[in-house]
């Protein structure tokens, strides 16, 4: 599938891996438009060659909206990426329901907000392309990072099942699994980021994968790999390795 005049709605195009990802994929010949709360940060992203619509991707309404506005102003969306996200560290010892309430509305229900705003459009056309951007993080809980794993667990697992409901009706699901970028969210990690990208080299890789069609697209691949073997290694050995 070329990206060339395709119309595209990305979420999270603020800053990171959705700023880079809209100045690609408008590179590349498509139409896109932006959302994020910030509307001044948009607007920098955006030079101009974008349409700028702030939204809060926690508000169901909001989403409904600001996809109707999208499609008014576009012509149709024929590409979604939902890329909203955070990373904050929950660790164990500073567990606080309100903190994981927030960012599970933010990172799984601002997915199923912004599904549940395309999908009656693209069921109608019986054609379209839903892209989640999850992590790596989703494939094996992480050690301080165990509420963000769980939110990215949610995220890979709705995006499966959705890739394989939504085929009959001409829908494509994607799903996205970075390892470390260097976005705002990874700027404050105090520990080693092996295979660490820039947002540009992500946004190429994210970019190219979705014109392939691939149904997961995951980088650096070697540490994908990894991580997804050691979903084999037995509960109780996993605990006590990352322990």
């Amino acid at each position: 599938m070329r990206l060339d005049g395709k119309n595209v709605w990305i979420t999270g195009g603020s800053s990171g891996i959705g700023a880079g990802l809209a100045r690609e994929l408008r590179a590349r010949g498509a139409q896109v438009a932006i959302s994020a709360r910030r509307a001044d940060a948009l607007d920098l992203v955006s030079d101009g060659q974008m349409f700028v619509r702030p939204a809060d991707v926690t508000s169901r309404e909001d989403m409904h909206d600001a996809a109707e506005d999208v499609i008014e102003r576009l012509g149709g969306i024929d590409i979604a990426i939902f890329n909203a996200g955070a990373a904050p560290g929950i660790p164990a010892h500073k567990w606080n329901s309100a903190k994981i309430g927030a960012l599970f509305d933010l990172n799984v229900m601002g997915l199923v907000h912004g599904v549940e705003a395309v999908l009656p459009g693209m069921r109608e056309r019986r054609s379209g392309v839903i892209v989640g951007v999850a992590s790596m993080a989703g494939y094996r809980a992480l050690p301080g990072a165990t509420v963000y794993s769980a939110t990215k667990a949610a995220m890979i697992t709705m995006l499966e099942g959705l890739r394989g409901e939504l085929a009959r009706d001409g829908i494509r699901v994607q799903t996205v699994c970075p390892g470390y970028v260097a976005t705002p969210l990874t700027e404050g990690n105090t520990g080693p980021m092996p295979g660490l990208v820039s947002a540009e080299k992500a946004a190429r890789r994210i970019a190219a994968g979705i014109e392939a069609g691939r149904a997961e697209i995951v980088f650096p691949w070697h540490i994908g790999a990894a991580l997804k073997l050691a979903r084999n290694i037995p509960t109780g050995l996993w605990s006590r390795f990352v322990g």
